[in-house]
């Protein structure tokens, strides 16, 4: 996921725990320590406060604040837009208590989390290059890793950033968590953990993210990964790919035949090249890095819909990527294709 976001979660965090109240007799939660936001409160005590991406781009947190004082831990998150912020709206993954606080949201049950999240500590294990810039990291921590295929974590580094990234593995009992993430030219948290010798130690929050697998469904599935939107995707297709006769087409778009990944994850998974497909695209075949390839060319989505655009509105779609692909995915499924909603999973990234 993006090396952007939650750029002023590094402030000081009080101490005291906070009683947050929910006007309407909606409920209420505890703010503590370990709390960066009202949201990471909220849905640590099980509220289902709506969220996406966690990190002030999405906007679906928006909160207004009624009684009691609140800081902003970013104030020109890009979630809020004038309008927003001229009715007094903050989001709540912005936003910490400094004491007991009443705010109006709607809560939504379907966004309680299934798996509460949770924040410890983790130690890196080791990391490997899977593209020039793309790098999957092993962590470790002491007790079992807890999540659904599909979710992310937020990443605590020593200086205080705090960024997003998706798991590309499975829950295990051995407490690995692994990530795949992208050096971003000038980012400081992506550059911090490139820069990171094995051994080193960070926090984990988490995890969070509404757009994991669905097990109860039995429809063919779709993944479509873009850069670092790999790891997301890699955990599903690992959740799906045990079972060789489960359909699974999996799209994964690079800029260049250098930047395409994931097969190697995807051959080691009994589905594969049965029920379980991989189909690689590059966008700039005419670059040197692309020099000998011969498979699909374009942009992701547009492979998609002339592949299997006659299957989708029958199938599961998940995807992850750079906005771009993440909104061209969106008008081809919602608007052009009339894909039901409820059949496409995505977190909003920015």
């Amino acid at each position: 996921m993006a090396d952007g976001g939650q750029k002023g979660e590094g402030a000081a965090m009080t101490q005291n725990a906070q009683v947050v109240t929910i006007d309407g007799g909606l409920g209420s939660f505890v703010q503590g320590a370990d709390d960066a936001s009202l949201l990471q409160a909220a849905l640590r005590c099980g509220i289902g406060l709506p969220y996406e991406c966690s990190s002030g781009g999405c906007g679906s947190c928006r909160i207004q604040v009624l009684e009691g004082e609140a800081e902003s831990l970013w104030p020109d998150a890009p979630g809020l837009s004038p309008r927003d912020r001229r009715k007094g709206l903050q989001l709540a993954c912005q936003t910490r208590a400094l004491g007991d606080l009443t705010i109006k949201v709607s809560t939504d049950a379907a966004c309680a989390p299934k798996v509460p999240p949770k924040v410890f500590g983790v130690v890196l294990e080791s990391a490997r290059d899977l593209t020039r810039d793309i790098r999957e990291f092993r962590f470790r921590a002491s007790a079992p890793a807890v999540f659904l295929p599909g979710q992310y974590a937020i990443l605590q580094l020593e200086d205080g950033q705090r960024r997003c990234y998706s798991m590309s593995n499975l829950a295990n009992d051995e407490g690995i968590w692994e990530f795949q993430i992208k050096r971003v030219p000038g980012g400081k948290a992506s550059n911090a953990l490139f820069d990171m010798a094995p051994g080193g130690r960070l926090r984990v929050d988490g995890p969070y993210g509404l757009a994991h697998l669905v097990a109860e469904s039995a429809r063919p599935v779709v993944c479509i990964a873009g850069g670092s939107g790999l790891a997301p995707m890699i955990s599903i297709a690992r959740a799906l790919g045990a079972d060789p006769e489960r359909q699974v087409d999996f799209f994964y778009g690079g800029r260049t035949a250098a930047d395409v990944c994931g097969a190697d994850h995807l051959s080691a998974l009994p589905g594969w090249q049965r029920g379980l497909r991989f189909h690689p695209v590059v966008s700039s075949p005419d670059d040197p890095l692309s020099a000998g390839w011969t498979g699909e060319t374009g942009f992701v989505h547009e492979v998609v819909a002339r592949g299997i655009g006659d299957r989708l509105a029958d199938s599961e779609i998940y995807f992850a990527g750079p906005p771009p692909m993440a909104e061209a995915l969106q008008r081809l499924l919602m608007i052009e294709l009339k894909v039901p909603f409820g059949q496409i999973h995505f977190d909003r990234f920015f």
